[in-house]
């Protein structure tokens, strides 16, 4: 049966109030984001425009691969989680389309939903021997480095600065950054950001992006990407920039809200865990979702979870190759 905590529980999950219907069209009828009148959402912090000098762009600063799977079993690789019976999953609860809750069923489902249940199906044979635990950008390291969780299915980009401080799978989905407007909004692309509110999730590889592309646009830096919808329909934002897979669950909940411009960058998802000098346990984690995402990019499993929760929004190229350094 599927384990699930207090914490979950108690986070806010789905629960996007201001969200607006057709029937409300005044929220949309204006074109620029009007000065903030609604209380921004919770931990929300607005950065004023140039206020802060943006990383070094790392399109060039390709990351290093990832542990190859071997033949080895499920006992033998992650053997705690063996004994422990199941395992534990770090998810965000409010991310549309690839892991949140039903509003009916109050069940976790998404596309990373289903890659960690076929985790747990190749360790037990038993897609629902997992137990999802909410974690967000400020906790999820930590939940790592205590044992909380064994791993993070959490939208996290695979780049060389944060490979540093954690490790990855292989990557399990390949997304590019774009933005996100309201139609009528006159918002086409980055250059009709000067003077205007971009939202993005506080500590992303979007909060940099925005700094280094939209140097004009004021910043509003969010805990969730589901508070980005809110201050869109708020008009406390113009925009929102983030990943096309997270943009896309984000648009499937407003008619209003549409992709507009070009991709800023391409990035691939990975799960994350401890460095595995730090915490040897974790190479064996990693090679055992390496050899869950090979089989199930062989089988067509994949495809299958891609289609059911992205296909309707986006066309795929189909699973990302791996990449491994031994």
């Amino acid at each position: 049966m599927l384990r699930t905590t207090s914490c979950l529980l108690l986070a806010t999950g789905l629960t996007l109030s201001a969200c607006s219907t057709p029937e409300t069209p005044s929220m949309h009828d204006t074109q620029d984001a009007q000065p903030v009148t609604w209380p921004l959402p919770p931990g929300a912090v607005l950065e004023q425009a140039g206020s802060v000098t943006p990383d070094p762009i790392e399109d060039d600063a390709l990351p290093h691969g990832s542990l190859a799977p071997d033949n080895a079993t499920p006992a033998d690789r992650v053997p705690t989680i063996v004994d422990r019976g199941y395992v534990l999953v770090g998810v965000n609860q409010s991310q549309n389309l690839l892991s949140f809750r039903d509003p009916v069923t109050g069940q976790l489902q998404g596309f990373e939903v289903d890659i960690a249940r076929e985790i747990a199906r190749d360790i037990f044979g038993d897609p629902d021997r997992v137990e999802f635990r909410y974690v967000d950008a400020s906790d999820f390291q930590e939940a790592l480095d205590t044992g909380r969780v064994d791993m993070v299915l959490r939208s996290m980009s695979i780049t060389a600065a944060r490979q540093q401080h954690m490790a990855f799978s292989a990557p399990y989905l390949a997304t590019s950054k774009q933005l996100l407007a309201l139609t009528q909004s006159g918002v086409d692309s980055v250059r009709d950001l000067n003077g205007r509110t971009v939202c993005v999730a506080n500590m992303s590889t979007a909060l940099d992006r925005a700094r280094q592309v939209a140097t004009g646009a004021n910043i509003i830096k969010v805990r969730n990407w589901a508070d980005c919808l809110v201050a869109l329909q708020q008009h406390q934002a113009d925009a929102i920039l983030a990943d096309d897979a997270i943009l896309a669950g984000i648009a499937a909940q407003d008619p209003y809200a549409t992709l507009v411009g070009n991709n800023l960058s391409r990035e691939n998802y990975g799960v994350v865990f401890p460095l595995p000098a730090e915490k040897p346990a974790a190479a064996g984690g990693i090679r055992q979702v390496n050899y869950t995402l090979a089989r199930i990019s062989r089988d067509g499993t994949w495809q299958k979870i891609y289609n059911r929760w992205l296909g309707p929004y986006q066309v795929s190229a189909g699973p990302p190759p791996p990449v491994y350094d031994n």
